[in-house]
């Protein structure tokens, strides 16, 4: 099962014309333990810095795992642990995912998502394991103290959607999540 977060490094091959990467292998992601089928790309642009979209995420029946990575400027990446019955129930771990280190940060099913962008003009895209379904769609608020992120935000505070500006705390969030036994872990930097 692809319960961990986790942080993985995408090898680039470079000379002077620039670099190739090959940035979806099936059979290297399985190496890290990720088994999921992706059925869907998605792909985002931010305009400002301090855009933050989240904290996202699909209930079951059409719950995703997402694989993320940043295809323009640098975004904070975030994984919240949403599992019902976890001893890191509300924990969150970050990653910063940018153009230039290359990284992707995989989130499975049973986490909220969220990032905020550090440079104007962020492009973030990324695979989910279900289709896109309103109906299963939802979130937890940005600025939850019991959550507890630091967002690094520009002294002129975040850019939010009117939706996320009004989604419920953890307190009054029913996790459709159920815990599996493995509690959140701190991300392991790819050597």
């Amino acid at each position: 099962m692809n319960s961990d977060v986790k942080l993985l490094e995408t090898r680039r091959f470079g000379d002077s014309r620039g670099w190739f990467a090959e940035t979806y292998s099936e059979a290297r992601l399985a190496a890290e333990g990720v088994t999921c089928r992706f059925v869907q790309d998605n792909q985002s642009r931010s305009t400002f810095i301090g855009t933050i979209r989240g904290i996202h995420f699909q209930r079951p029946p059409h719950a995703q795992a997402k694989l993320v990575r940043c295809l323009r400027g640098s975004v904070m990446d975030y994984a919240v642990d949403l599992r019902r019955g976890s001893p890191t129930y509300g924990r969150h771990v970050a990653a910063e995912l940018s153009e230039d280190n290359g990284r992707q940060l995989f989130i499975p099913v049973g986490f909220g998502h969220a990032f905020v962008t550090l440079t104007p003009d962020a492009e973030i895209a990324y695979k989910v394991s279900d289709v896109y379904a309103p109906d299963c769609d939802g979130g937890v608020i940005w600025n939850d103290p019991a959550i507890g992120i630091d967002w690094p935000l520009p002294t002129t505070g975040p850019v939010l959607s009117d939706k996320d500006a009004v989604l419920p705390s953890l307190a009054d969030f029913d996790s459709p999540f159920e815990y599996d036994g493995r509690p959140l872990a701190p991300l392991v930097i790819p050597a």
